[in-house]
């Protein structure tokens, strides 16, 4: 019995080419894009006609929302009921689409939250007015039909839109390996272009641009892109639009009253609520928003002060949260031919307008063939009434009274069946009166409609006539201003942080901490078992706190961020990654044009700036390179060029130089500070045991043991020599110095 059965053997990677193709080109053609011609997608015209077929004008009354739906999935489109509900939603929302063509009633959805709708069973619908310029011309003949799914119904394959609805609503689609993103435009300035094509085709796209200027999308906004990038993004079809909210200063405060397109005012709250929540805004001290029916977008942003710059502010907002937004277009549609492209302005509107010529076209023929229709049929009644009482003869006596009339009278079956049709009130004499009123009627319009079909000249004239007559009935002005503004531009993190004093803190096993303020003794603060004061540096909280290591490597953190000295504070290796092995020997904090001296206690250093000192990464940078046997120095930071180095080693001597005899590098090991014989350096019997920096009006103090010497800046005129000298000793009892320290 298997033997009488037929098997087709396909190789499996054809049979899934084939199928994967047939795939897309349905996703594409019947799903995700819209046509040229209506600018709709297939699920958005079956509902739009659906919604015609149950009545449901823009007089009509409403109807609930899962009746037009099931009428869609179960005649028309037969897949989700909720994926063909967000459709007809989207339809509704006047945020979403620039001219709705569904009006709705109930609970569609807000603005900031655009997915809150209530349940189709809920809502009811009905079509708006401007829906019917895409249906009133549906029954005359004007666009192909096709059956349904089930081949049950037909349904139109296009609608005949009156405007060019795929631009003026836009929309948005993936299908496979393509997608479309169209925006809204406007309806005033799209017909002033399409005309200037109907009149002259040869309309340039520069000449079209004059006329449309950009989008211009439902919630307003400013479209800051230039003309040139516009230009571009029309000629190409794709590119990105650049679209920020409006705002206005009122009382000191900042009110934003129009967002960019598909942006909700519940993820800015959200965005500024986080940022604020982070201290990444200390100039905004509150943000609330006091939208109502009568403003129906109203965001106010009240400064912390009235000496904050507002528009400073709103260029950081507008870099950082979706207050502005690069909006994609994509210019795909299934153009006449029936084939997807990505088209540029100008050859998408000249494709509507040769849709629209065709369009109005068949409409007129089709209304010709009904006046000619017509007109034959009163031509026979005329003959009728001409000859009323032979008409009567034969209707009443013979056995076939209609091959009769069609033989006395040379009528067509057409007239035939009309004159036995007549009823006997219309054999008055005022009807044959209404009957040649008629004629003549449809002889002048039968005139009209051959001389328009017979002149390309005046079937344009006649579609720019009616295109401007709609533009003036449902247009209105742009809600979209083009406009030229400077760019977002995200303020530095030091600009976010208040400016406040602090004094940062390393202790010994490498844990750091931040006090706030100047004031607070770092020696005598707490520190755990084992553990000791090392370092402090005292800046300000909207600075860097830069660190080195044993390694000569230099690290940077954000000061602010530094825990706080009410505790014992963090060991740095939990934000830094330092090599195996390696302690933290300083701390130094400032803005990135202050300098330091970088130096090892083998006698060599250098200046650097602290911008060129911090770094990027965990890992740090390696700024210092530390000889053989050597150690780093702490940091010591430089104020004034007048300022004097001084630097003292092991075995008492002393030297000081000018600050500008050492060079100012980026990194590196740097050149001699003071002369150390060579054997005594690499034996470790003698090597810098200090370093300062010494600035007009300041005091050195150099400490060996519980004695100490002190030396105002013209006091070291003794000790002063050239760079890499050998220095002077210092008095007796001071041949061991721990530390030099600098005081005002």
């Amino acid at each position: 019995m298997q033997d009488d059965l037929l098997f087709e053997q396909t190789p499996l990677a054809d049979f899934t080419e084939r199928a994967y193709l047939d795939y897309s080109m349905y996703v594409i053609l019947d799903r995700a894009l819209p046509n040229v011609g209506d600018g709709l997608k297939p699920v958005q015209r079956r509902i739009i006609y659906a919604m015609s077929e149950l009545g449901l004008s823009a007089g009509a009354k409403y109807k609930k929302s899962a009746r037009t739906v099931g009428d869609v999935i179960g005649k028309f489109h037969p897949h989700g009921d909720s994926a063909c509900y967000e459709a007809m939603v989207l339809m509704a929302q006047p945020f979403a689409y620039r001219y709705p063509l569904i009006d709705g009633q109930g609970n569609w959805g807000s603005i900031d939250d655009p997915k809150s709708f209530a349940a189709m069973r809920y809502t009811e619908s009905r079509l708006t007015a401007y829906a019917q310029l895409l249906l009133s011309e549906l029954g005359q003949g004007t666009v192909a039909w096709a059956p349904n799914f089930d081949g049950s119904l037909i349904e139109p394959k296009v609608l005949p839109a009156r405007v060019p609805n795929v631009l003026l609503n836009g929309t948005t689609g993936i299908a496979v390996g393509m997608a479309t993103d169209i925006p809204p435009h406007n309806l005033l300035e799209v017909a002033e272009a399409a005309v200037a094509l109907i009149e002259k085709r040869g309309t340039s796209l520069e000449e079209l641009l004059a006329h449309v200027k950009g989008p211009d999308f439902p919630t307003g906004a400013e479209i800051i892109s230039t003309p040139a990038e516009l230009a571009a993004i029309y000629a190409s079809g794709n590119g990105t639009v650049r679209v920020r909210a409006r705002y206005e200063i009122e009382d000191g405060n900042i009110v934003i009253t129009e967002l960019p397109y598909q942006c909700s005012s519940s993820k800015v709250l959200e965005q500024i609520g986080a940022q604020m929540q982070a201290r990444k805004l200390p100039m905004i001290e509150d943000i609330r928003d006091e939208s109502d029916h009568e403003n129906p977008m109203r965001l106010v942003i009240v400064p912390r002060s009235n000496r904050i710059d507002l528009d400073r502010t709103m260029l950081h907002l507008f870099a950082t949260t979706e207050l502005e937004r690069n909006i994609k277009i994509n210019l795909n549609v299934i153009g006449n031919n029936g084939l997807p492209e990505c088209k540029d302005l100008r050859t998408l509107l000249l494709e509507w307008v040769d849709f629209r010529i065709a369009t109005v076209r068949r409409r007129l023929e089709h209304r010709l063939e009904q006046v000619l229709d017509r007109l034959h049929v009163l031509d026979g009644l005329l003959i009728a009434f001409l000859n009323i009482d032979e008409v009567i003869r034969i209707i009443r006596y013979e056995d076939d009274p209609k091959a009769e009339l069609v033989a006395q009278f040379t009528l067509s079956d057409r007239q035939a069946e009309a004159i036995l049709n007549l009823r006997l009130r219309h054999l008055a004499r005022l009807e044959e009166e209404k009957i040649r009123a008629e004629k003549a009627e449809l002889d002048e319009e039968r005139a009209y409609l051959e001389r328009t079909l017979g002149s390309e000249q005046r079937l344009k004239t006649l579609v720019k006539n009616e295109l401007k007559t709609d533009a003036e009935a449902f247009g209105d002005a742009r809600r979209s201003t083009l406009v030229s503004r400077p760019p977002a531009q995200a303020m530095r993190e030091t600009e976010l942080v208040a400016s406040e004093p602090i004094t940062v803190v390393l202790s010994e096993k490498g844990f750091v901490r931040a006090a706030k303020g100047h004031e607070v003794v770092p020696r005598e603060l707490s520190f755990r078992g084992g553990d000791d004061y090392l370092a402090h540096a005292r800046g300000r909280s909207n600075q860097q706190a830069l660190f080195i290591d044993s390694t000569g490597r230099t690290y940077s953190l954000p000061a602010h961020s530094l825990p706080s000295a009410r505790g014992m504070g963090e060991p740095l290796s939990g934000r830094l990654s330092p090599a195996d092995g390696a302690r933290f020997i300083s701390t130094i904090i400032g803005d990135p044009e202050h300098r330091a001296v970088v130096a090892s206690d083998a006698g060599f250093g250098f200046v650097a700036r602290l911008g060129e000192l911090q770094a990027k990464t965990k890992s740090g940078k390696v700024t210092l390179s530390v000889p053989e046997g050597a150690e780093v120095l702490p940091l010591v930071m430089v104020h004034g060029d007048a300022s004097r180095v001084v630097v003292v080693t092991s075995a008492g001597y002393l030297l000081a130089f000018p600050l500008g005899e050492l060079p100012e590098l980026a990194r590196g090991k740097g050149q001699k500070l003071i002369g150390i014989p060579g054997t005594k350096l690499r034996t470790r019997e003698e090597f810098v045991v200090a370093l300062a920096v010494v600035a007009e009006g300041e005091t050195v103090k150099v400490h060996a043991g519980a004695r100490y010497m002190t030396l105002a800046f013209r006091e070291l005129e003794p000790w002063m020599g050239e760079r890499g000298r050998r220095g002077q000793k210092l008095p007796r009892g001071f041949q061991r110095v721990d530390a030099i320290e600098v005081t005002q």
